[in-house]
């Protein structure tokens, strides 16, 4: 979303390169990290295990010390092959290790201080990693967040809300025609349109959803099902019968539009989805969360009063039922609130702050025409 935006924004005055330190810039077996992703979500109890170990500071303090020793070199490489004049960083672990890599840098005078930003991509349980004193900038989606850093040592200066960073194409269809991209997508013009999502992986009661969908209401409404990478999910689905239009997808590249075209979805408490909801203006109803990292959106969206939780597939058929039922009108207000509640020019704020930050610290004497270069640090 940010590399995009500076593109739409300054075109080739920012050269942005997006690094992947832990997978490219890292020895064996730590850059075999991420993968373990999609595995840890998978068991919740292990997650929340390692969230709560390396929260406090006296745990993830060591443990970056160590990592740094392992990795700093190949860090270092990358850093000086690149000569960025920004660095963000967009994950929670590419704070501590980065900044000391720079630190030593900058010392032994192989690099000159560059800024560093740090863009938090969780709504409102952050991980303490996410914040550091010596960050320029902190960009939060919320005030929750905000408070966090505030509380982990950071200054008011130095944080700044301005909402969760989403691809301009979100933006830009917002307002759309809906009659219009229904029809483009193949979709039904005159009934209400239901998105289930199962994240990239397919994840989640998404097949139980869509039967309860069925069973509550009928062919009154459609459904639209992204099933992201999981294609035995997307087989059963379209084998499956329905008494509703039901069109499955597997990844798409085009949600925004999806989500343009629909009224609803039903979703996990993830921060992206979230924000890429709100902005279209669609009441969600959260079915499941990642432990620690996304059990906070629950309550933010449940205060906000733009959605609702529960697990059971069932109860989600009831409550989408109501909301298109007996409680249409309460559900046109709740869109509105979603909608107020969306940030969509929140990706272009932090692009602009950041292009300014890197101004600030750029060498005057060199020709405004030249190239500049910020670094996003992803896992």
């Amino acid at each position: 979303a940010l590399q995009a935006t500076f593109e739409k924004l300054y075109g080739s005055e920012f050269e942005v390169t997006v690094v992947d330190l832990w997978t490219d810039n890292s020895p064996w077996p730590i850059n075999k990290m991420p993968q373990g992703y999609s595995f840890m979500v998978k068991y919740p109890w292990m997650w929340r295990m390692g969230f709560r170990f390396l929260w406090p500071s006296w745990v993830h303090e060591p443990t970056f010390f160590m990592y740094h020793k392992v990795m700093g070199k190949l860090m270092a490489k990358a850093f000086l092959d690149l000569q960025p004049d920004l660095v963000v960083s967009v994950h929670p672990l590419m704070q501590h290790i980065p900044l000391k890599v720079l630190d030593s840098l900058v010392r032994r005078g192989k690099m000159r201080r560059v800024p560093f930003a740090t863009v938090v991509t969780d709504f409102t349980t952050c991980h303490s990693t996410w914040f550091h004193r010596k960050v320029d900038r902190c960009y939060v989606a919320t005030p929750e967040a905000a408070e966090l850093g505030l509380s982990r040592g950071l200054q008011q200066s130095q944080l700044t809300i301005y909402g969760l960073p989403i691809r301009p194409a979100f933006s830009e269809v917002n307002g759309a025609s809906k009659p219009r991209l229904r029809d483009k997508l193949g979709m039904e013009k005159g009934k209400p349109a239901i998105l289930v999502v199962g994240g990239g992986e397919g994840m989640g009661p998404v097949e139980a959803t869509c039967h309860a969908i069925a069973k509550e209401l009928g062919d009154r409404v459609q459904v639209v099902v992204v099933c992201g990478r999981n294609r035995k999910l997307a087989a059963r689905l379209r084998a499956a019968s329905f008494p509703m239009k039901v069109l499955v997808n597997g990844f798409v590249s085009n949600m925004h539009e999806w989500m343009a075209a629909c009224d609803t979805i039903v979703t996990k408490a993830g921060p992206g989805t979230m924000a890429e909801s709100l902005v279209c203006g669609l009441p969600l109803v959260l079915n499941g969360f990642i432990p620690c990292q996304e059990e906070g959106n629950i309550p933010y969206v449940l205060n906000n009063r733009v959605g609702e939780f529960s697990k059971d597939p069932e109860v989600v058929g009831r409550i989408l039922g109501r909301w298109l039922g007996a409680d249409r009108t309460q559900f046109t207000e709740m869109a509105k609130r979603a909608k107020a509640l969306g940030r969509p020019e929140a990706t272009v704020q932090i692009v602009k702050d950041l292009a300014r930050l890197t101004m600030e610290y750029y060498k005057p004497s060199l020709a405004r025409s030249q190239q500049r270069s910020a670094v996003a640090a992803l896992y």
